[in-house]
């Protein structure tokens, strides 16, 4: 049971990455075609305007398909609407990990405005800068690294009922998930990023998403594959 909690809360901190790239692709009018909470065959869908909400099969996580049906279309849109588009996702990562800190200091005891407010946004902070030092470290120790079968192995083992436990879960996951997407990687929303504003540079840089995108994934699938090894490794061997 710990571990079918560790999956889902895992599924949540994803969908609300995925509300958050919606909502700002609603604010700056890029249409979405399908807003889908889980994943696989959609158990019910309703369209309002040009979005089809969906709820799949598969209730863990979610995702968000723009109203785009090729790279041209993509490129249609103003750079300022992408970068919007594509902030918002860590943006939303960020806000759980704060809602998730007020919950705890709140069922802790610390009713302040000040626990509740200010200081689960800086002990947000704290966590990614904590991130940002470790990060060369991971090269030169991988077996820090950890894929989702460790997540859920490591927590599972620790949840047990206990409400504190889970909101400092969902807090550090969420904020994984948004350190991760800033990356300065082509298959991240940080590297989407870093490309949308070179292109104010040069053109031709457009060219060169495809490419670079396809060579990250393919780069991210072998470090899954190669972190998944290394869990089993250590949690099941």
């Amino acid at each position: 049971m710990n571990y079918i909690l560790a999956i889902l809360l895992i599924g949540l901190v994803i969908l609300f990455h995925e509300l958050g790239h919606f909502v700002a692709a609603r604010i700056v009018g890029i249409p979405i075609k399908i807003f889908s909470v889980g994943f696989g065959p959609a158990l019910w869908k309703r369209e309002k305007g040009v979005t089809e909400y969906r709820l799949a099969l598969i209730p863990i996580g979610g995702y968000v398909m723009p109203a785009i049906d090729n790279e041209e279309d993509l490129f249609q849109l103003s750079v300022y609407q992408r970068v919007v588009m594509t902030i918002g996702g860590p943006l939303a990562s960020l806000i759980l990990a704060v809602i998730s800190f007020s919950l705890i200091n709140i069922f802790t005891g610390s009713l302040s405005l000040k626990a509740i407010l200010i200081v689960p946004v800086t002990q947000t902070l704290a966590i990614f800068y904590q991130m940002l030092l470790s990060l060369p470290g991971l090269f030169s120790n991988h077996r820090q690294l950890s894929g989702v079968v460790g997540i859920v192995a490591q927590w599972g083992q620790v949840f047990g009922v206990d409400l504190i436990k889970g909101f400092s879960f969902t807090a550090i996951i969420s904020i994984n998930l948004a350190f991760l997407n800033l990356l300065p990687l082509p298959i991240f929303d940080g590297g989407k990023i870093m490309l949308y504003l070179l292109e104010k540079i040069h053109p031709v840089i457009k060219r060169l998403h495809f490419p670079l995108a396809i060579t990250s994934w393919v780069l991210m699938m072998g470090l899954m594959v190669y972190v998944t090894v290394l869990d089993i490794g250590k949690f099941f061997i």
